[in-house]
């Protein structure tokens, strides 16, 4: 679920952006071009806009292949391609005769907004920016009109109302599509924080039907050796009093349990210490859980391959400590174990992971560590 939520927020930016590369360039094609082609005999210049026709096209491209790469120009390079942008405007002015400055034929200022859009789409503050070159486009224009007197009241209001439609499609479209990619985003952001929720949830109550289960098992082992008592069994037997041990120590253990979210590693260790006790083995095992750091597979599994085998193979006891801080985690397991082979030298694996041995009269202590590069 989270991940179809995510293409979606994926598409919204990506035919978002296309959207405006396709409008640009069917504008350009479909408008400038053809006016200037048509009204090649009404420009005073006619291969200046050409010119212009071409550099904007050049422009364009750019601007759309970082757009659609989801790229961010760097400021440098934006504004120089701004100030290209801006000189195509001018140079379409310069193109053309006074008598045509506002009209079919200067295509300039009412197209070059749209290569803004696609240029300044990535930038972290493209709204201002963005304002910033369409003013600088009206500005442009409202300058040819002063210095070539173009300032009747048609000319005024034919500008007016030229600049003000091009700036509420070019403005609008990028205000709107930059609205839907921030609600996809958000929904995307909302979908993997209700998935995470669902996730501590499920891991939540598998720990506590975990905990139930073995509550369970605990209660059948103390009813048991109540039932033995009640019925004559001696208290000072060795066989009594190691029974109640392991059972003290396993509730002990269930008790004192931090874990909120279970860990792989934690939950083979678990596993493998309630099969030793199921062989009358005393595990000693302080609690579990805190933070322990992410593993991938290959370094959990040789952690835990070394100190499991001497666990495996306690006849009557054994400790199991696990140390854990940000970057490091170590697995530790003391067992009379005689069986175990060992190394006098540290064992390196390819995961990173260093297991220690050392044996001492009857036990022998095991020590996998993993240390983050």
């Amino acid at each position: 679920m989270t991940g179809d939520i995510e293409q979606v927020a994926q598409r919204y930016a990506r035919y978002t952006a296309i959207g405006a590369v396709v409008i640009a360039g069917v504008w350009h094609v479909g408008y400038d071009l053809t006016v200037t082609v048509t009204g090649w005999q009404d420009f005073r210049w006619p291969v200046v806009a050409a010119v212009a026709w071409v550099v904007y096209t050049v422009v364009a491209a750019v601007a759309a292949v970082a757009m659609l790469r989801g790229t961010e120009p760097s400021t440098a390079t934006t504004a120089q391609l701004v100030a290209v942008m801006l000189a195509v405007d001018v140079a379409v002015v310069l193109a053309c005769y006074p008598r045509d400055l506002l009209g079919t034929i200067d295509w300039g200022w009412g197209s070059i907004g749209w290569v803004g859009v696609m240029l300044l789409w990535n930038r972290p503050r493209w709204r201002a920016e963005l304002i910033a070159f369409l003013a600088a486009n009206a500005a442009v224009m409202l300058a040819a009109m002063a210095v070539t007197g173009t300032f009747d009241r048609v000319s005024v209001a034919k500008y007016l109302v030229v600049m003000a439609g091009s700036i509420i499609l070019q403005l609008g479209y990028s205000v709107g599509c930059h609205a839907l990619r921030a609600s996809a985003e958000d929904a995307a952001l909302l979908a993997r924080r209700l998935a995470a929720d669902d996730a501590w949830r499920m891991s939540a109550q598998r720990i506590h039907a975990d905990r139930l289960r073995r509550y369970a098992a605990i209660r059948d082992v103390a009813e048991d050796l109540l039932e033995r008592l009640a019925d004559g069994a001696d208290p000072g037997d060795t066989r009594v009093r190691q029974e109640c041990t392991a059972g003290a120590l396993r509730l002990r253990r269930l008790i004192t349990e931090r874990e909120d979210v279970p860990d792989t590693l934690v939950t083979a260790l678990r596993e493998r210490i309630d099969a030793a006790e199921r062989r009358q083995v005393l595990v000693t095992a302080p609690p579990f859980g805190g933070t322990l750091p992410d593993l991938a597979d290959g370094v959990r599994e040789d952690l835990l391959r070394a100190p499991l085998l001497a666990l495996d193979g306690a006849r009557s006891r054994a400790r199991v400590t696990v140390s854990a801080m940000s970057t490091m985690i170590s697995v530790a397991v003391v067992a009379d174990n005689d069986d175990l082979p060992v190394s006098s030298d540290p064992v390196c694996e390819s995961s990173g992971v260093v297991t220690t041995y050392q044996r001492q009269g009857g036990e022998v202590w095991v020590n996998s560590m993993w240390l983050a590069p």
